[in-house]
């Protein structure tokens, strides 16, 4: 870990006495650190929004950029995600959604604007961290998406913790044989997934300022796992 990620992300979001990261911030720090997050770019406007996918490649997601929404597919009726944009007039239509909803809300926000990824590809999982008042940094993984809200199939540890611990954590999980592969679906790169539990750990173990960081979903495919949301809050 380099000091860049606290002299520059977090010290940033502490300049604008703010205690969220919006998500491409959290992604920011979580790339410093080591794990893979879609290309991306946040605009600022429907043009900018265009550009940004036309760099990128199609198709694209964009979807609202705000410390002020945390919860985006339900935010302003709907538009707050909008996946799979084929073309220009389809990110051009989404972004001017996202800030006219913005706009209503009386919310300062922008668009991110990022490679869309293929979810059948691989497995959703939950990936997280918080700073537990007593015990200190702890880490979590489990099936990712709602799916950790209903079954809690979830795994826990104190952080820091090594790679051999964090993949002991899967195979904890009722769910286990979902990464081996099941019914025909592909095997998936579980020391990937442990690699992004350490770097979750690792980031509340060196930074105080981090009070809890989700990924969810982290998707775990057969050769790597990729980071496609993520949630980061500070301490006050």
């Amino acid at each position: 870990m380099t000091e860049l990620t606290e002299s520059g992300v977090l010290e940033a979001v502490r300049g604008d006495q703010r205690t969220t990261l919006t998500e491409s911030e959290a992604k920011d720090l979580l790339d410093e650190a080591g794990l893979a997050v879609p290309r991306g770019r946040t605009a600022r406007s429907s043009d900018d929004a265009v550009k940004a996918a036309d760099e990128i490649g199609y198709p694209v997601v964009a979807k609202v950029a705000s410390p002020s929404v945390q919860h985006k597919s339900g935010w302003g009726d709907g538009v707050g995600v909008n996946v799979n944009l084929e073309g220009p007039d389809a990110v051009r239509s989404a972004a001017a959604e996202i800030l006219e909803a913005a706009e209503r809300e009386g919310i300062d926000a922008a668009v991110l604007v990022e490679e869309a990824v293929d979810l059948e590809a691989g497995l959703e999982v939950i990936v997280g961290g918080t700073r537990d008042p007593s015990f200190g940094p702890t880490v979590l993984v489990g099936l990712g998406g709602i799916t950790v809200e209903v079954l809690q199939d979830t795994s826990h540890r104190l952080a820091p913790i090594s790679t051999a611990e964090a993949v002991a954590m899967t195979e904890d999980l009722e769910a286990s044989p979902l990464f081996d592969g099941y019914r025909g679906s592909p095997a998936v790169d579980r020391e990937a997934v442990a690699e992004a539990i350490v770097t979750v750990g690792d980031l509340l173990d060196e930074h105080e300022a981090i009070r809890e960081i989700e990924v969810n979903p982290l998707l775990a495919r057969s050769d790597d796992a990729v980071a496609l949301d993520a949630l980061v809050s500070l301490e006050d």
